[in-house]
């Protein structure tokens, strides 16, 4: 059974710039001729490593809502030019939207049960075009 990761995404004013920042760094790797993925990088190393791995993700709260997901791919170890260890969630590139789920801010990352994740948007509806700021006020009224 998989399990997920929730992390603030700090600095990030909505999904449309964390999908800019991971394009930049998803074009960086490319030219480096590394996978097109990106890394975060976090001072903790989760415990529950395989089952993260089985398919789970690190779903992003970006002002106040569980807005968006990413498939992690590896998490590895490593130690910065300052001595200190550090892990790295290295992300798919594709960051899809989910339905969005209030949540207080909180330091570090938490384990998300499959059961407790949001499901992803489905566009299909036509509302690919509705603002995030509107999706967002009606997921808080439970419209969404």
């Amino acid at each position: 059974m998989s399990l997920n990761l929730l992390k603030l995404c700090v600095g990030a004013t909505g999904i449309d710039d964390l999908r800019e920042w991971v394009s930049r760094r998803a074009m960086a790797a490319i030219a480096l001729g590394q996978e097109p993925h990106s890394i975060h990088t976090t001072r903790m190393t989760p415990k529950r490593r395989d089952e993260l791995l089985e398919g789970g993700s690190l779903y992003w709260v970006i002002n106040g809502q569980i807005r968006a997901r990413q498939m992690l791919l590896d998490i590895a170890n490593h130690t910065d030019n300052q001595g200190i260890q550090r892990c790295d969630l290295v992300l798919a590139p594709q960051v899809i939207d989910t339905v969005p789920v209030p949540r207080k801010p909180f330091q570090g990352w938490r384990y998300l049960k499959p059961e407790d994740a949001p499901r992803d948007l489905d566009f299909g509806d036509g509302g690919d075009d509705m603002p995030d700021d509107l999706r967002a006020e009606l997921a808080e009224l439970g419209l969404l």
